[in-house]
């Protein structure tokens, strides 16, 4: 099963009131996203689930399957927009 942390409701709730950063969250959705996503279940972009939590474990710390703080993900689409 796929870490659908960076799908939560506060992740999405915060970057909804950000129209701003829509399309930039679609572009990083599309780099993190595996080759042939579509070829498997459930049939979404979603990145590796071992690589996820190797991001999460690397950023937040603890055995990598805690939530993604919405202010980060918002702090992160930001600074990819402005490069």
């Amino acid at each position: 099963m796929p870490n659908m942390a960076l799908l939560s409701p506060r992740v999405v709730l915060a970057l909804l009131v950000r129209p701003d950063l829509w399309i930039q969250a679609m572009r990083s959705a599309a780099s993190l996203a595996p080759k042939g996503w579509w070829r498997t279940s459930p049939f979404l972009p979603i990145p590796d689930s071992e690589w996820m939590r190797f991001r999460l474990e690397t950023a937040y710390g603890g055995d990598g399957t805690g939530p993604v703080n919405p202010k980060d993900m918002v702090t992160f689409l930001e600074w990819q927009k402005a490069l």
